[in-house]
Formats: C-alpha cells, sequence, structure tokens
C-alpha cells in the first residue's frame, strides 16, 4: 500500500526509547547518541520516535537532532499520552505537548500519536477530547499528522477506526513472533488497519530485543540459510517486507546495532518466498520452548465461574517460559490477559473436562500464581 505521509526516507526508524547510557550514572549518553544520529542521517534516515513519557528522551532528541539539523530535514514522531498515571486531568494530557515541544526545541511535530491506547485508558483519551484535540493541533500547524499507537484486541482496534476514521495511521506491535500470535494478534491489528486505509509504522519488531537473541537451535536455523544476517535482521525485514508498512521502529542502544540495522535497510530487500519459510521454520522451532501446549481454542474460558482468561494467561507464561524475562512477564501479566488473575481459581476442574488438549489446567494456574503472581 502506498502513503504519501512519508517520502524520501529510509524504511527504519530511528526509537529513542531505548538510547546509550552511560556507565555508572546511567544517563543518556548524549555524546554517543550524536553519533548513531549522524550514522542514521547520513544513511538516508529521517524518521524520529520519541515521547512524552520516556525519561529524558525528549531532551536528548534536542541536543543529538534538533539543535544540530534543519527543522525540515527531518520527521520527528512524539507522542501524548493520557493515562492516569500521565495525566491528572484533561488539562494535564492537553499541555503534554507544549512540554514536548519545549524540550525537544521543534516547531511542530510531524506525527503526533494518542500513546498507548488499551482498554484501561481509552476512557481517558475519550472523556478528555484527545481525539478533537489532535485534529485542533493539525489546524493550528503544531502537528502535521496524527494516529495512535495501540496495545489491545482486534475488536478494540476496529471499534476505534471505525469511530475515529480521520486517525491517518496506526503504530502496531507486529514481528513474527507474534503475528500469530493469540495474545497479540498482529495479523489481525495489521489487516484492519489495512482494511481501513491507515498505513502502519511498527514497533517492537525485534520484540525488545528478544528475537535478536535467540534460543542455539533456532539460530542455528537463520544461520543455515544467511551466516551473515543478524537474527535482528531477519526480525526487522519481516515488519518491513509487510506492503501496508510505512515505517520500522528499533530502540537503538548502541552504535553496533545501528551499523547492523544500517547494513540492511540502506538499501532495504523484501524477504523472498524461501526466507519466508525458513522464518516460518524459525518461528516453529521458537515455540518448542514455551511449555504449555495451549492452542487458544477457548473451549475452558465460557463455564469459568471465576472469569478467568486461561489462554491469555497462560500466552503470557509461555512467553517467559521462551525468553525467561520475569520483570516484562509479570508487567504483562498484569495486564494483557484481562479477566480474574490465575489466584482466583476455585478448581471446580469445569477447564479441564472442557480442553481439547487435556492439560492439567488448574495446575498450571498454580504455576503461574507462584511465578507471575508472588
Amino acid at each position: 500500500m502506498e502513503t504519501t505521509l512519508i517520502d524520501n526516507c529510509m524504511k527504519l526508524g530511528f526509537g529513542m526509547m531505548r538510547l546509550p547510557r552511560t556507565d555508572g550514572t546511567n544517563q543518556i549518553d548524549v555524546e554517543l547518541t550524536k553519533r548513531m544520529v549522524d550514522a542514521y542521517i547520513e544513511a538516508g534516515g529521517r524518521y524520529f520516535d520519541t515521547a512524552y513519557i520516556y525519561e529524558g528522551s525528549e531532551e536528548a532528541t534536542r541536543a543529538a537532532l534538533c539543535d544540530r539539523y534543519p527543522r525540515e530535514s527531518y520527521y520527528l514522531a512524539d507522542k501524548l499520552n493520557a493515562s492516569d498515571f500521565a495525566a491528572k486531568s484533561e488539562e494535564e494530557a492537553k499541555r503534554e505537548i507544549s512540554v514536548s515541544l519545549q524540550r525537544t526545541g521543534a516547531q511542530y511535530i510531524d506525527f503526533y500519536l494518542l500513546h498507548g491506547i488499551d482498554e484501561g485508558n481509552t476512557d481517558n483519551f475519550e472523556r478528555y477530547g484527545i481525539w478533537q484535540y489532535m485534529q485542533q493541533l493539525k489546524e493550528q500547524g503544531l502537528i502535521r499528522h496524527w494516529g495512535f499507537s495501540f496495545h489491545s484486541t482486534p475488536e478494540h482496534l476496529e471499534q476505534l477506526l471505525t469511530a475515529h476514521p480521520d486517525a491517518e495511521f496506526v503504530q502496531l506491535q507486529i514481528n513474527y513472533a507474534d503475528w500469530d500470535d493469540p495474545l497479540i494478534c498482529a495479523r489481525q491489528c495489521y489487516d484492519i488497519a489495512t482494511r481501513h486505509g491507515k498505513p502502519v509504522i511498527v514497533m517492537e519488531p525485534v520484540k525488545g530485543g528478544k528475537l535478536a537473541n535467540l534460543p542455539q537451535s533456532v539460530g542455528d536455523l537463520l544461520r543455515a540459510a544467511n551466516p551473515v544476517a543478524s537474527a535482528a535482521q531477519w526480525a526487522i525485514r519481516f515488519a518491513a517486507s509487510l506492503p501496508n508498512v510505512m515505517m520500522v521502529l528499533s530502540g537503538m542502544s548502541t552504535m553496533e546495532q545501528m551499523e547492523d540495522n544500517l547494513s540492511f535497510m540502506r538499501h532495504f530487500q523484501p524477504l523472498t518466498a524461501d526466507e519466508q519459510r525458513v522464518l516460518q521454520q524459525a518461528n516453529e522451532a521458537l515455540k518448542q520452548y514455551a511449555g504449555i501446549g495451549c492452542t487458544a481454542c477457548h473451549y475452558c474460558t465460557p463455564g469459568c465461574p471465576m472469569n478467568i482468561h486461561i489462554p491469555e494467561i497462560f500466552a503470557v507464561m509461555n512467553v517467559y517460559k521462551m525468553y525467561g524475562d520475569l520483570k516484562e512477564a509479570r508487567n504483562d501479566y498484569g495486564w494483557r490477559p484481562g479477566g480474574e488473575k490465575a489466584s482466583a481459581c476455585i478448581q471446580c476442574g469445569q477447564c479441564e473436562g472442557a480442553c481439547p488438549q487435556h492439560l492439567p489446567i488448574i495446575s498450571l494456574l498454580q504455576e503461574v500464581v507462584e511465578t507471575l503472581e508472588v
């Protein structure tokens, strides 16, 4: 799908959320960030993504980019977050753009997003009139284009795009591991955005770095097909190969990551059919590291007296088993599954009687409690 929102720009976007940090102080290394920005722009990159809630990012973006390059030479994306932790009132939410413009030193924002929409914060965006506010900002010339980043269900995305057809683009979490994942539903969300005519910006193409550090056997499959391509290259090219993807963000933290990404995105080539098959094989191998054999058929959920979303909980647990990131798993468990937590289980056994995979669901839920609720 062709879009006119971005012109003459490499399809790799510089995500300014995971900027390099200095040893000891853990402050953003502005000098290294400057060198990374220079390398990126020299290679043909123009799209930079920051946010009001990324601590220190907007200021670093100003120092490394906005104060050093002509404003018309780059695209700047920023975000308004109306969640309770970011804004306690409508006034606070609507003030964020003024703060962001001051922090970055930019005269305007090219791509302004309602940030991180999910089922838990949608009411705030509606109650504060943020959707209408975006159009006002555009009319005032403070932003060029607006859209939203999204972390919810396909049904929710359908509702939002139907209710707000003037949104110009959508930012989605898309990577090959989440493409058919029953919790993330990346393919379904991508298809909905495409059907509504909204170009997609991809976030988390390497799944927070997890797809750059694969289990040995999975990495071996990719190396056998291309001995010189990094695991991150496979992941980013997967996302960039989707026809309705306008931009793929990468939160680069080192010059080595930058150089690797530029090596294949400077002159990007979509995945071939053979490469797609290899990546599918790798993804199937990756799934073997997930210990719970739930197929997300949802036979277990309609009769659950406690409204526990069992497949969604198991999906979070499987991500933990696959990648070993306990902190992120507990964070995801706190909001992704919906419904009651695993500890609400009364061990009635209804779910086990309904499960076509004959999983010991009661004991598996207890494992979730001991792992993710402690």
